[in-house]
């Protein structure tokens, strides 16, 4: 999970764990983001697109490379999607614990 808002992430954490998922991270910055896509064991993430000002691109690209699925989470609408992306699964915050597991579904099948 990379979201730069340590209140959200731990909402998002709390979500996870309610849905029986092992929750990576929470990663707080871009730098973190591309650090646990890069090395850490991931089933799934769940993107914030926009941390702190950056672009989680750089995450979903390592995290397209090595063939993890994952989605963008984002309060801004599909259109803050960068166009190599536009097939990833948005998530339209705030989001429910309902709406995260249809996601997740999606993204493991």
């Amino acid at each position: 999970m990379v979201e730069d808002e340590a209140i959200i992430a731990l909402a998002i954490q709390d979500m996870l764990e309610q849905l029986g998922c092992m929750a990576v991270g929470p990663a707080l910055t871009l730098q973190a983001g591309k650090q646990l896509a890069a090395v850490e064991e991931i089933d799934a993430a769940v993107l914030d697109i926009n941390l702190s000002g950056d672009s989680s691109h750089a995450v979903a690209q390592t995290l397209r490379d090595r063939v993890i699925p994952f989605c963008f989470s984002t309060g801004y609408g599909s259109a803050d999607v960068p166009r190599d992306f536009v097939d990833v699964p948005v998530l339209k915050k705030p989001y429910t614990c309902e709406s995260l597991a249809a996601v997740l579904a999606q993204l493991l099948s």
